[in-house]
């Protein structure tokens, strides 16, 4: 063994990061810090939803809250402040002007930057005329007729604006309606609800323009991100626009018919979190795998310019990327195969690193000892985000066709070559695997595939590059629900309530249940529901009175209250998006929409199955397999 194994921390440790070189660098530069930079929408729709006024309210006070690395006494990361309708306007807020100042660009042809020094500033430094720009805003665009807008140059200016400043960051883009205006990125209305569903899907859930592809191209190439918030009240295109997100390793929130009584806890929490959050910028990452092994698919919210390096101009800790390894050669019996994963990435602070994880694995020659050691949640993830690839490219029969043989021919395999001999009408599932029935009905009737006409296309494009981004921790519950009954809780435990399966028989009419799975959240309330539960909850005394447009729980003086505003929290604490509460009470027309997520019972679309006759039918296609 060598004598510095413990000095050095690639020799002992499977995680571990380096200080990179100037040889690691764009130009043999060392990077300076990243900055954030804010574009907001003030075109009569925006203003008139509420929501100019209450983003500039909110960023008065998370701009306290930008990340910091350990030991930092103040965030590092700079900020900028655009607007835009038809035009952009860029704002100088260095600290020692009295006023902010305002410049114009009208030729969004070609854009330009119209200013360097003074555009992105430390909120610390320059607070007071920040503070006045915030004020300032509202008022200024507050009689605007301008309902047409802009969003290619948009994102077009953020990025130059970072390039000529040398370095990386993220853009938030505050946007409300179908860029229609005149200027490079314009698109037109072509949603048609009749189409989802059909065989001519894929026409509507692919970009109608390579325009903001190729715009995230090049956002990539200079290491800048774009998160996208969407306030639309009508079609905005998520298929086409949502590309400069994903392809950044960005992310997409949106809130519908946005007010701010009913969306502000949801923004106000999204925004907390984002901003929050530590991230890396301007990274690249590269799977290495030992001989007779290679990476051959990747899927996630990433852009790859060739086969081997994952590109993501922001990668942070709520995004998974998978990726399929091909072994074409012979592994060692009873030896291991071995992955390094590593990371080049621009720190919080602007120091560029590199972190690296070493795995070993096991290999094994026996089928009985793969279907022993396989990871069922990682399944889930995957075959989630091949489905949703194909959606582009193929029909939804044949999708749905693909991901049934995959689970018959998983579970007739097993049945082949590792179950002991026993009768043909027997149905025998591996231990490890005993769920793949359950989650491959869970996926074929989910809203990402089987969304039809009843949702929007804008809906359906926002969840599958949701799905496309999520890792298993996320992905699983999203599929699979979790049910908390909450008319029976131990009101002394910290701990979440135990699940109960998503199925309507497992309720009760004098019950009250809390469904969610990562991007709802719903409380189910029974029609014979306790006086005294209602009385303590809600502060009602009938199901009649519980107002039912409320998005929160009020916080009453007793341990019931207490107990469930705890729960609703920790689960809020464990997901990347702010969970909007939807209250539903029983034979509500809101219920249905709240059954749709019971997974194991027979959905309203004819081609959802229950999980009882999914089962039946796999049987039977594991018997005609067998035979």
């Amino acid at each position: 063994m060598r004598l510095d194994t413990y000095d050095r921390p690639e020799l002992h440790l499977g995680s571990y990061e380096f200080v990179a070189t100037k040889d690691y660098c764009k130009d043999q530069k060392l990077p300076g810090a990243p900055a954030y930079i804010f574009m907001i929408d003030v075109s009569y729709q925006s203003m008139q939803c509420g929501m100019v006024r209450m983003l500039m309210k909110e960023l008065k006070e998370l701009l306290d809250v930008l990340p910091m690395e350990n030991g930092q006494q103040s965030s590092s990361i700079r900020v900028g402040f655009v607007t835009y309708s038809n035009h952009l306007h860029f704002y100088n807020v260095k600290g020692n002007l009295a006023q902010p100042q305002m410049m114009v660009v009208s030729d969004i042809e070609d854009v330009f930057v119209p200013l360097v020094d003074g555009f992105l500033v430390s909120p610390q430094e320059a607070r007071g005329v920040i503070d006045s720009l915030l004020v300032q805003i509202p008022s200024m665009f507050g009689e605007t007729r301008e309902t047409e807008t802009i969003l290619g140059p948009v994102i077009q200016a953020g990025m130059e604006a970072l390039k000529a400043a040398g370095i990386s960051g993220k853009l938030f883009v505050f946007h409300s309606s179908l860029p229609i205006a005149e200027a490079p990125g314009k698109l037109k209305n072509r949603e048609d609800r009749k189409l989802l569903g059909s065989e001519k899907e894929k026409t509507i859930l692919t970009p109608q323009n390579s325009f903001y592809e190729k715009l995230a191209k090049d956002c990539v190439e200079s290491g800048v991100a774009v998160d996208l918030f969407l306030f639309p009240n009508a079609y905005i295109d998520v298929a086409t626009i949502g590309s400069v997100a994903t392809l950044t390793g960005g992310q997409i929130y949106r809130y519908s018919y946005f007010k701010e009584a009913t969306h502000g806890d949801q923004l106000r929490g999204d925004l907390k979190r984002n901003l929050q959050r530590n991230v890396g910028f301007d990274a690249v990452m590269r799977l290495r795998c030992s001989t007779g092994l290679r990476p051959v698919d990747f899927w996630g919210n990433c852009y790859m310019s060739n086969t081997t390096d994952v590109e993501l101009a922001v990668v942070d800790p709520y995004k998974a990327i998978a990726i399929e390894i091909k072994h074409d050669d012979k592994l060692p019996e009873e030896g291991q195969a071995y992955f390094q994963c590593a990371l080049l990435y621009t720190s919080i602070s602007g120091q560029r690193r590199l972190r690296v994880h070493n795995l070993a694995f096991s290999t094994c020659s026996q089928l009985s000892d793969l279907f022993r050691c396989c990871e069922m949640d990682t399944y889930v993830n995957v075959a989630a985000k091949q489905a949703i690839r194909q959606v582009y490219t193929t029909t939804p029969k044949v999708i749905r066709e693909n991901l049934m043989n995959q689970c018959a021919q998983i579970l007739a395999c097993y049945r082949r070559n590792c179950a002991s001999p026993s009768s043909a009408g027997q149905l025998i599932l591996p231990e490890c695997m005993k769920l793949l029935p359950l989650y491959t009905n869970c996926i074929l009737k989910n809203d990402i595939l089987l969304g039809g006409s009843e949702m929007s296309s804008d809906d359906r494009s926002w969840l599958m590059r949701s799905v496309m981004s999520m890792d298993q921790a996320a992905s699983v519950p999203y599929f699979y629900p979790r049910l908390f009954p909450l008319h029976d809780l131990e009101l002394d435990s910290p701990d979440l309530p135990p699940v109960i399966r998503c199925s309507a028989d497992r309720m009760s009419e004098n019950g009250v249940y809390l469904l969610e799975n990562g991007i709802s959240l719903f409380m189910w309330i029974g029609l014979q529901v306790d006086p005294s539960w209602l009385h303590e909850v809600f502060g009602v005394q009938t199901i009649g009175q519980v107002d039912i447009e409320m998005t929160c729980l009020p916080v009453l003086d007793n341990a019931l209250s207490a107990r469930l505003n705890d729960i609703i929290r920790q689960i809020q604490h464990q997901r990347q998006h702010y969970l909007k509460l939807t209250v539903v009470r029983q034979r509500d027309k809101l219920e249905g929409w709240f059954k749709h997520f019971l997974v194991e019972d027979k959905g309203v679309n004819p081609a959802a199955n229950s999980y009882v006759d999914f089962l039946c039918q796999m049987h039977k296609e594991i018997r005609n397999l067998m035979n």
